[in-house]
């Protein structure tokens, strides 16, 4: 029934914000019972795609799902699956070059502005175990930040999804446990020559950036992950 509804509100264009017909109408309309109309609502409401308001001018809405609520029900399914590194970077290193030679030349100073005040945040090599977790969280911040300026939704939302599940990645599995200062120094670099072939218009040069950038960071990582991997069980067996 609630797949029905959501066909019914597509098929009317219907927007976010847009009110719902009375219970009575859907009832009417659909030819359901007064349970599985409300059933249905409840599970559109669960999955964001409805709100209902009480009071004078109350009713259930249109809902426009945002973009934490979307990556989060995700994240949710794959809270289980074990993600490696290498299922993250596999993702990444076939979306986020087409991203960065999507936005060469579209970039206003304004945004530019922006990525390279993300980098601030890692400037300086980091001194000790919490500046590298900040730093590793700020730099993927910057790719997440990029995604948001995509003019497509689908790939937008997918490169910031797989950005924050290696940034949980690294928190989680305490990726950042030990300093790499050539990892460091290779995100910068990249990223420097990015900001540059965006900012000149160069898609060719963004893409290729971007792809050695994942190809590096790829390898640096499965490296982090390996040596810090055999460190904790060798700590573990002095336990």
């Amino acid at each position: 029934m609630a797949e029905a509804i959501k066909s019914w509100v597509m098929a009317k264009g219907l927007q976010p914000g847009d009110r719902l017909p009375s219970e009575s109408a859907l009832i009417a309309r659909f030819g359901m019972a007064k349970g599985t109309i409300r059933e249905a609502i409840r599970l559109l409401e669960a999955q964001g795609l409805v709100t209902s308001r009480t009071g004078p001018g109350g009713g259930v809405f249109v809902h426009r799902v945002s973009d934490q609520r979307a990556a989060t029900l995700l994240g949710n399914y794959f809270y289980f699956q074990d993600l490696t590194i290498e299922d993250v970077y596999q993702i990444r290193e076939a979306l986020e070059p087409e991203l960065a030679a999507s936005l060469a030349g579209k970039l206003d100073a304004g945004q530019l502005a922006e990525l390279e005040d993300i980098m601030t945040r890692y400037a300086a090599p980091a001194r000790d175990i919490g500046e590298e977790r900040d730093q590793h969280i700020a730099s993927l911040l910057f790719h997440a930040r990029l995604a948001e300026m995509s003019q497509n939704p689908l790939l937008g939302f997918l490169i910031r999804f797989t950005a924050n599940m290696l940034s949980d990645i690294t928190v989680s599995r305490r990726l950042y446990a030990q300093l790499n200062r050539e990892l460091w120094a290779s995100g910068v670099g990249f990223q420097t020559r990015l900001i540059a072939a965006l900012h000149d218009g160069d898609a060719t040069a963004a893409r290729e950036i971007m792809a050695e950038h994942m190809r590096t960071a790829r390898r640096l990582m499965r490296l982090q992950e390996t040596v810090l991997t055999q460190r904790f069980l060798a700590e573990g067996d002095l336990l």
